[in-house]
């Protein structure tokens, strides 16, 4: 027996060397360290901020677009030399070209007309050599030409009777980033809950754990007592062996706890972006402190200030969006051109513009549909069946917010009286564990109802303990589904926003 209670004291102190070496390496995090790591590492955030510097770039990209625009096409050397027919006299010619040219053009898009003016000027030196054979001469005839070239030429182009797309484009990148800054305001406002969410299971897990340690001890304990009246000859001995099951099985639920805690470790520190090997402990103070909570307040700040809702109304004007292309289908359209130009051409590059040639161009165009077969009517009708499915899910979403508020309200003044209800159920729980336990030692009580006891009070240490957590989650619910956080008293918004999206 004597060696057995010292295996026993030497498994009690190897759980407890296991339990404190690490925690000397171990990183003590809380919740705002968590957060905090998870802001800057979370593989969640980091997606949502690639997509939103992706819509950075692209209305920043469409922006310069809007600027006017340089390019340079250079051509230093061009040779060719071919046989071609000459219909009008009906004869073969041999040419041969020599050149060299480049052409210089500033375009710039006009956004209010969706217009587009350029100057283009295209400068270059030919030598065009060509061998015709003359009948009236009976033989071939060559000429050369070599001289320096230039156009310069100032043209619009403008579209007529369409919607404007430049200005279309611009508006639908516009949305799109906004878009993409409203899913990162909500990625981390769902960030904070998530972490809160593991943190907590953490949290949870470690005090599984030390509650199954106390309650090894107490075994321990028990099995002791048990032990010295087996001895004594005051207990039969069949007590001694449920003693030792229980015991056995108390020490299974200390390391079912450690295995249990050590995966929700490594599941919180993936979902933070921590290193996985890194070991760590939470820490957080979890007690009752009441908040009065106004629901009519949390319905009004949440339908005014929810991000979800600017969403649903970007939707909507997209749709509309896609509404304007799909009626341009088929449509009756026309563009206007006009270029005024003057060129010029000679063997010496000072006399170029000796005797310029003027050359206006205009060109009127128009597009007029016949008959579609209705293609048109029927696509128009299919995205304004898509537009009030927006608008239906807006209405939709507005209604969402005011229940998720109301069930989230009603939990929590449920959480109130359940954590009252829990904490004296612990206290009693622990008061009625220490009077079995004295008639245990008196022998009045068997080991196996010492043990449901036992059980008994460590179910009601961790419906306690579940209890204020889930009333700490419930409140970080009720801030990002109403934007208001009533532990502090203030809107987690600013106060422009929710004057500009209030109904």
């Amino acid at each position: 027996m004597p060696f057995k209670k010292l295996l026993q004291r030497g498994f009690m102190l190897i759980i407890f060397c296991q339990l404190l070496l690490p925690a000397n390496a171990q990183q003590i995090l809380t919740l705002e360290g968590a957060l905090d790591i998870a802001a800057a590492n979370s593989p969640d955030i980091r997606r949502s901020l690639l997509n939103l510097e992706r819509s950075e770039q692209s209305l920043k990209a469409q922006n310069a677009a809007l600027k006017s625009n340089f390019s340079l096409s250079v051509t230093p050397f061009n040779y060719e030399k071919d046989r071609q027919y000459e219909v009008y006299n009906s004869k073969w010619f041999t040419r041969e070209l020599t050149e060299s040219f480049g052409t210089f053009m500033i375009s710039q898009p006009i956004l209010p007309t969706d217009g587009t003016i350029s100057l283009v000027n295209s400068f270059g030196w030919q030598n065009n050599y060509t061998k015709k054979f003359v009948p009236e001469l009976n033989t071939d005839v060559e000429t050369v030409n070599k001289a320096f070239t230039n156009r310069l030429s100032l043209g619009i182009t403008q579209p007529l009777f369409t919607y404007n797309k430049t200005k279309l484009e611009l508006k639908e990148l516009e949305l799109d980033l906004e878009n993409a800054q409203l899913n990162y305001a909500m990625q981390k406002l769902n960030n904070e809950k998530q972490v809160t969410q593991f943190f907590y299971n953490v949290y949870e897990a470690q005090m599984s754990l030390s509650i199954s340690q106390d309650e090894f001890i107490n075994t321990q304990k028990s099995y002791e007592i048990t032990e010295n009246k087996v001895t004594a000859g005051i207990s039969a001995k069949e007590e001694l062996y449920q003693a030792e099951l229980n015991f056995a099985t108390a020490k299974s639920a200390v390391q079912n706890a450690q295995v249990n805690l050590d995966n929700f470790k490594d599941q919180f520190k993936q979902y933070i972006g921590m290193d996985i090997m890194e070991e760590i402990t939470v820490m957080t103070d979890v007690k009752m402190n009441p908040v009065i909570v106004d629901v009519k307040k949390a319905i009004e700040f949440g339908l005014s200030s929810r991000m979800e809702l600017r969403q649903r109304e970007i939707d909507i004007e997209t749709s509309q969006f896609a509404l304007i292309r799909t009626k341009s289908l088929n449509e009756f359209k026309g563009d206007v051109n006009l270029s005024l130009g003057i060129s010029g051409d000679n063997e010496k590059l000072r006399n170029i513009y000796d005797a310029p040639t003027n050359s206006p161009r205009v060109s009127v165009s128009f597009n007029l549909p016949l008959y579609d077969w209705g293609e048109k009517k029927a696509r128009i009708k299919a995205q304004e069946a898509v537009i009030q499915t927006q608008e239906l899910n807006q209405t939709e979403e507005k209604k969402q917010i005011t229940l998720d508020i109301r069930r989230v309200y009603r939990s929590i003044q449920n959480l109130v009286n359940q954590i009252d209800i829990a904490a004296q159920s612990e206290k009693n729980a622990q008061l009625t564990y220490e009077i079995n336990l004295e008639r245990y030692a008196n022998g009045d009580l068997t080991s196996m109802d010492l043990n449901l006891f036992q059980n008994q009070l460590s179910q009601k240490k961790m419906a306690y303990a579940q209890a204020l957590i889930d009333y700490k989650i419930e409140l970080l619910n009720l801030k990002i589904q109403s934007l208001y956080d009533f532990e502090k008293n203030e809107a987690i918004v600013p106060e422009n926003l929710i004057q500009k999206n209030r109904p």
